[in-house]
This record gives C-alpha cells, structure tokens and sequence, in this order.
C-alpha cells in the first residue's frame, strides 16, 4: 500500500539558523506553514529539497522600501521590486507611502496603491504604511482601520516634485498626528534630520558655481540627524506615541535612543547596509549612486554602527531601497545637490549581511537573522506568523550558499533599472533559494517564478489573542 502524504515539502539538512542556535535539522511544510523541525524527519513528503552544506534562515522583511506606485512605477513597481526583494531572500517587504502619484495620505491614495499593487503583482508578501503630513490628521484614524501597518513623516523636506508630493512636518503637525497614532497603537517611522540646520548650511553654497559632493555632505551634518531624534523621541515620550527611527546613521544617535529606551520610551531603532558599508570617502568616490540622506559618514561612525549591532542597540536592519531613472542619478557636474538622493540596493542586503557581519565580523547568525526578520515582524505587528523559524509560522525560508563567491553585475540585477551602488562588489555568499509561504519564489539556477501570489499583510492583534493552525 502507497504511503500517505503528510508534508508538502521537506527542506533537508541545512544548518538551520533558530533564534537561539545554529543546528543541522530538517523543516516539514504542510499549507504554507511550517509544522515541523526536528532532525531526520521521516514524514514523506510530495517534495524534498537538499539543503546540506547551506544556511537556512527565515525570510527578510524589509521595512523600508519604495517602490513607488501609484504613478511613478517607472521608476520601479511592485513587480519588478518584489522580484529582485525575492532574489535577495527576501519574503516580506513593507512599501513606503511618499513616492507615488498620490502618496499613501488618504484612504482614497491608499486603494489606489492597493489597485496597483493586485493588478500588477508581487512575488512576495507585502504591507504598506501610511503618512503623516502636515494637512492629513483627520485621515489618520481612518487609514490605521484600514490596515496601514504604521505611519511615516518626515522632519526635513523629502524632495519637491510639484504639487501634491508628500511634505515635512512641522513640530504641531507631528506632536498632533503622534497622539492620534498612539491612540490606535500604530507605530510612527520618523526621517528624524533637522530641517532649519539642513536649510541654514545649505544656503551657504547656493551662489556656488559648483556645488559638490562635499558641499552636500557639510550641508547635512551630524548634528542635524541628533537635534531631530531628541526632539521626536522628547514627543514619544509626551504622547506614548510608539516610535521608529529610520535610516539612522551614526552611532551618537543609536546612544541617544538607547538611553531614551532604557528610559521608558517606546523606540525602535533601524540603520541600513549602505551606512555599515561605506564611508564619506566611498561616496565621493562613487558618486551619484551613493547620494542618500542622512548622508553616508565617516568611517568612525561606520565602525561604531557595527559595535551598536554587537551590543544589541540597533532593532532592525532595512534596505531603505529608493530607485530612480538613471537619467535622475546623472544630475549635473556642477551640482550634486540636483541629483537624486536614494540608494537602490534591496537585492543585497541579507548577502551584505551574512558576507561582511557573520563571515568577516563574526556576529552570530541568530543575531542578524533577529535583525533582519524577527524584530521587524514583532514591532509592526505580523508576529507570530512572520519572522522566524518555528512551528505555526509562515514557511518562508532563505537558502544560502556560504561558499559561492561570486562578483555582482548589473545583467544579475532584477530592479528596473540595472543599477546599484553594490554593482561590482565581491560577495563570498549568495542566495540560492526564497521559498514564501511554502511557494519556491525564487531559485539562483532558474530566476523568478511566474506566480505573482504576495498577499497583503495587515497588523495583527496583539500575540495573546492570536492563534495559528497547523493542522
């Protein structure tokens, strides 16, 4: 007599990076879910895949992409990014509201981004935020019950592009909308730079004939990222309002939210790879593609954002991926300020992170995979189904190959537009498989699957009173 079927899929003797270990052990599916882990699972299986010799991780979520649809999906879109976010082993992303035509403001804004996004469709799961600008507070509320994951505002001006565009917010806007996010229990991601700092020493370079890359840097300095973040967390702690500091790029900054943390205050921090990869010297050297802000610092300050991922001071990594047009990256010769700033990178970051932080630096697996998966499902709301490898949670995995050395062209690249600050890089490690919710989305032999089958992630109840079937 035939032998039943129990499994849908046995992913086969890979190390298996757990929240508290590394260790050789096999991972039963059955209807997308993982329902079992235990070493030799004999359970037979419609399918098995080999994983000796390879890490096996749970799946990135990056919290900080923009893919920027509605209206600017050529610059990007759902599924074009969604596909190189699969190639790069991530499984969920969550999509920034300013870049689209019209930003995530509104509830009419956040259907029409809902619109794109099922009849385009992702290769992986997704969830979206919403902003807070200074003319939308009596739309806030009504986002959150629409299943917005958070918010996010900006303190210093995110770029003009004609009307309509997503503003800064003044300190009354922003005081207001935290106490209107705290009373639905949203989190709030704040682009905490100083606006009136930003403005002052910009001015000083405007009757320039040229205006350089070191012009750009001195035009936003520390100081502006560290007035910002104790100004917003000063409001955090007035409102109660639950914060996220995005694209944090010094360690000073890490210090202040830490002692805020230590302190009562209820804070997340992120930084990104670009800020642990480079230095301000990178930058002037690569140009255009390392423009981003906060910018890109000095090589202390990359060192002392690694030592704050070693002491347990930074929450989450995220790719903080902008893309643009090539065209919008060239910019003038005599004026870097013109250029577009944003860096295009999602596709590395879990290659980043296991090549320079396990294998060079040696930080714990467990650790970058908290970073990189638990802690941003556990803040946002999408834990415990998403974010790490254990019984009742989503299937989705990452297979990587710790031997693979390979150097990253731009034909490899699934953006768009074939362009990366990390083109060129030597990497140790790669990806060679993203499986989401069961479904193998991405394998290195054979590209992107047809399957278009990401789902929309709202924020789930609080844990106690949630519940996931198995069976």
């Amino acid at each position: 007599m035939q032998e039943e079927i129990k499994l849908d899929l046995l992913v086969k003797g890979g190390s298996v990076v757990l929240p508290d270990r590394v260790t050789i052990v096999d991972i039963g599916i059955r209807g997308g879910i993982i329902v079992d882990i235990s070493p030799d699972i004999q359970t037979p299986s419609k399918q098995t895949i080999d994983a000796q010799g390879l890490y096996v991780m749970a799946g990135v979520i990056d919290a900080h992409v923009h893919l920027n649809e509605p209206g600017l999906g050529e610059w990007e879109g759902f599924e074009s990014g969604s596909a190189a976010l699969a190639a790069g082993g991530c499984t969920t992303f969550i999509d920034m509201p300013l870049n689209g035509i019209p930003p995530t403001v509104t509830i009419d804004a956040l259907n029409q981004k809902l619109e794109a996004a099922r009849s385009k469709g992702s290769h992986v799961d997704y969830a979206l935020w919403g902003g807070l600008v200074p003319d939308n507070l009596e739309d806030l509320e009504a986002l959150a019950d629409a299943g917005v994951i958070g918010f996010k505002a900006f303190m210093s001006s995110p770029g003009e592009r004609g009307e309509g565009c997503f503003k800064e917010v003044d300190d009354v806007a922003l005081f207001e909308g935290m106490k209107i996010i705290a009373g639905k229990k949203k989190v709030l991601a704040v682009h905490a730079e100083s606006e009136e700092i930003i403005i002052a020493l910009s001015g000083k370079f405007n009757e320039r004939k040229k205006r350089t890359v070191r012009h750009f840097l001195e035009s936003r300095p520390l100081a502006a990222e560290l007035d910002a973040v104790r100004r917003v967390l000063l409001y955090a702690e007035r409102t109660d309002c639950p914060l996220h500091l995005v694209h944090i790029s010094s360690p000073q900054a890490v210090d202040i939210i830490w002692d805020a943390k230590q302190n009562g205050v209820n804070v997340t921090v992120e930084t990104c790879p670009h800020y642990l990869m480079f230095t301000e010297d990178d930058v002037e050297k690569i140009g255009p593609l390392a423009k981003c802000a906060p910018p890109i610092r000095s090589a202390r300050e990359k060192e002392g954002l690694w030592g704050r991922i070693a002491e347990g001071k930074i929450d989450w990594i995220a790719s903080d991926h902008s893309p643009c047009p090539p065209y919008m990256k060239l910019g003038s010769e005599k004026d870097y300020f013109a250029v577009w700033g944003g860096i295009s990178g999602a596709q590395s970051t879990l290659e980043l992170m296991f090549d320079e932080g396990y294998l060079t630096r040696g930080l714990p697996l467990p650790l970058l995979s908290r970073m990189l998966s638990e802690a941003p499902a556990r803040r946002l709301g999408l834990h415990p189904r998403k974010g790490r490898l254990a019984v009742g949670y989503d299937a989705d995995i990452v297979l990587i190959n710790p031997d693979a050395p390979y150097v990253l062209q731009p034909e490899q690249l699934l953006y768009r537009h074939k362009q990366s600050v990390y083109t060129g890089r030597s990497f140790r490690c790669r990806v060679t498989l993203t499986m989401n919710r069961g479904r193998v989305v991405y394998a290195l032999d054979q590209g992107v699957g047809e399957s278009l089958g990401g789902e929309w992630l709202r924020s789930m109840p609080p844990e106690s009173t949630r519940k996931r079937s198995i069976l």
